[in-house]
């Protein structure tokens, strides 16, 4: 068993079968990914530009990631691939998340028409593209404004291995071989299992957050770069069809919550209606649209209620008061 470092420099942003392996490893081996923020830079480079304004304590930490913009096809920016020595199709890709370290800093957005929740309905209320900068340094909580933290439990917004289908594929939609699930449970101390469809996996991350709500409803969490570690094996043929996992928690520590609901026949459509009122009661407390959007994004937790009471499902937007000073 052996100790790896996969560093920045071995990005892709595609999925593929015919991606060149970055590091080859044996079962049991460990390897520290350093990982970029889902923008490749993007914001970094927005906020020395100007386009996005940066208190002063966190300006020199963002102009440090500001890199060039990459070259090729736009999608995340995944470290990988690791080729895991033995892996064949059919076979289960053990992967253990033994320590995930957020960058000192990171970013929360929104737009109108874009991949957020309720970016076409705010649209026509007058949204705002806005982006968030987070101080990111205490490693525990983030202060969103005065009398608003946020606790932070950081993990991998993407985790996956290369689908058997000839690609490139975009990095955008999960698929069954796992990949951009941003799920927020995948926390250190999980264990995930994806079904391995090409020899040797070809295991790649990135795309972290230190912290997110269930729906990441504007389309992003707190968005950072950062390094992950984690412990890979093989379970051999047990024939996995779609990703599951282990994980020491289910949801977040607030001790009350408010939510609001949605009743319709489409689960999005009821989701969206929960989400709406909810934002409604943030905008109450003094918040803009726009930073009631991202703070939700962040930290409420979307759950279907049920689907068994026809016509209607029913969705549920979970706010953790916790995160405002008063309660």
């Amino acid at each position: 068993m052996s100790d790896h470092h996969l560093g920045t420099t071995h990005i892709h942003t595609v999925w593929g079968r015919d991606l060149p392996p970055a590091l080859s490893i044996q079962p049991g081996d460990t390897v520290t990914f350093g990982t970029l923020d889902a923008s490749d830079g993007g914001v970094a480079r927005r906020v020395v530009a100007g386009q996005v304004e940066a208190r002063a304590e966190l300006a020199a930490l963002v102009a440090a990631d500001a890199f060039p913009a990459r070259e090729g096809p736009r999608g995340h920016p995944l470290t990988g691939p690791a080729f895991v020595e033995g892996a064949e199709p059919g076979d289960v890709l053990v992967v253990e998340l033994l320590d995930v370290r957020t960058a000192p800093w990171g970013w929360t957005a929104c737009r109108p028409n874009g991949i957020g929740l309720l970016d076409a309905v705010l649209a026509g209320e007058g949204l705002q593209p806005y982006t968030h900068l987070w101080d990111l340094r205490a490693g525990t909580h983030a202060d969103f404004r005065p009398g608003i933290r946020i606790p932070l439990a950081p993990f991998p917004g993407v985790l996956g291995v290369a689908p058997a289908e000839p690609g490139p594929h975009p990095t955008a939609p999960p698929r069954q071989v796992g990949g951009n699930m941003d799920i927020r449970q995948l926390v250190a101390g999980s264990t995930l299992y994806l079904p391995v469809e090409v020899p040797g996996a070809l295991f790649s991350v990135g795309d972290l957050h230190a912290a997110q709500g269930d729906g990441e409803l504007s389309g992003t969490g707190i968005e950072c770069a950062g390094q992950v570690t984690l412990r890979f094996n093989l379970e051999r043929g047990a024939g996995l069809s779609t990703p599951e996992f282990v994980t020491p928690t289910h949801g977040g520590t607030s001790r009350r919550w408010h939510a609001t609901t949605g009743h319709d026949p489409d689960l999005m459509t009821a989701a969206r209606i929960a989400l709406r009122a909810l934002l409604r009661r943030l905008q109450a407390r003094g918040l803009s649209l726009e930073e009631a959007y991202v703070l939700s994004s962040v930290c409420v937790d979307l759950k279907i209620s049920q689907v068994v009471d026809a016509p209607n499902y029913t969705v549920s937007a979970f706010l953790p008061l916790d995160v405002f000073a008063e309660g």
